[in-house]
């Protein structure tokens, strides 16, 4: 377990990580130990994966949820900004900022940082897609008070299961690790005097943690190049995107996302998708905004419309590492015969 923290810190250049069970649950901890709790206000982007506001809930605060910026798909750092410039001129600003680096590509830390600086609200970073992800030469997930990496099946390394938290806060370390672990007193017998969580890491996946850490370059590589040979090979079509690069980093492309303008393409992502089921290839649309989720009907939304245009034209193409050249092609093949059939492509 040790070793595989120290090795973590080694390749992200984070003074201190906590290995845990899995990503939700290094969000959990993180709110937990900043003191977030009932009645709370806690900023999410609306186009993220659930889990990043299930965490919210976890410690009974509200999610308010913030609308992507187009350049990035990631959290808009203006509006964030207006937000809290409110919640401020009303006496309440939110316990915490949560910032997620979709789909590998960071968020514009350095206007984020600084609005969150300004007005003294902690950032956490959800980068559970961003291992191996750089913003200005450093690992994203390194620049707030704690960053979240997931190891999850299907990210850039896996544990089956797991996830790391970072921090510059030795004491915050500290108190996230005696959390994980029941929160037990360092007492001979078993001493508890605060509700604690089964969150570390099992020895056995920290191993194959280690493993699969050395690895990491190559994985980066090989999604990049996954995501190059999509957009070579598709790119020629009007009203076909992808997700663009920020001007700021290197995107580690943990998935490869495209987007499908019915209007000018002929076909929207939906009958791209079932174009490539009807072959067994699986395809998946963008994660779902949090505001348009049943789950969090009523909770506030600043924006939204960035992310529901994702949502209705984007769709995560197969970007697996272990994607073979003959499969990928395979895919395009199956996306252009169904866009040229469309009469526009």
């Amino acid at each position: 377990m040790e070793a595989f923290e120290e090795e973590f810190r080694e390749v992200t250049g984070a003074a201190e990580a906590v290995a845990l069970s899995s990503g939700t649950a290094g969000l959990h901890l993180a709110l937990v130990a900043l003191g977030v709790g009932a009645g709370d206000e806690v900023v999410v982007p609306t186009f993220t994966f659930a889990a990043t506001a299930f965490a919210v809930r976890y410690v009974g605060a509200r999610p308010v949820f913030v609308d992507s910026e187009p350049g990035s798909w990631n959290l808009d750092p203006n509006l964030l900004e207006e937000l809290l410039r409110e919640r401020s001129s009303r006496g309440r600003l939110p316990r915490a900022v949560i910032v997620v680096h979709i789909y590998g590509q960071s968020a514009d830390l350095d206007s984020i940082t600084r609005v969150c600086a300004e007005f003294g609200v902690p950032l956490i970073e959800d980068a559970a897609e961003a291992l191996g992800t750089l913003y200005r030469g450093k690992q994203a997930g390194t620049y707030g008070i704690a960053g979240v990496f997931s190891f999850n099946g299907n990210k850039i390394i896996t544990t089956s299961g797991g996830g790391m938290l970072v921090t510059p806060d030795r004491r915050l370390a500290e108190r996230v690790r005696k959390l994980a672990t029941q929160a037990r007193e360092p007492a001979p017998h078993y001493e508890h005097q605060e509700i604690g969580y089964n969150y570390r890491l099992s020895n056995l996946l920290a191993a194959l943690g280690r493993a699969q850490l050395r690895a990491l370059d190559e994985r980066v590589a090989r999604r990049r190049a996954i995501f190059a040979e999509y957009a070579r090979a598709l790119g020629d079509f009007p009203g076909m995107e992808f997700m663009p690069e920020a001007p700021w980093g290197r995107s580690n492309r943990w998935l490869t996302v495209a987007l499908f303008d019915a209007q000018r393409l002929g076909l929207g992502t939906e009958e791209v998708r079932l174009a490539l089921e009807a072959e067994g290839i699986e395809a998946r649309p963008v994660w779902k905004p949090l505001h348009r989720q049943p789950v969090f009907r009523g909770f506030e939304c600043i924006g939204g419309k960035v992310a529901d245009e994702l949502f209705g034209k984007g769709l995560c193409l197969p970007s697996g590492s272990g994607l073979t050249a003959e499969e990928q092609k395979r895919v395009i093949e199956v996306i252009r015969n169904a866009v040229e059939a469309s009469g526009k492509g």
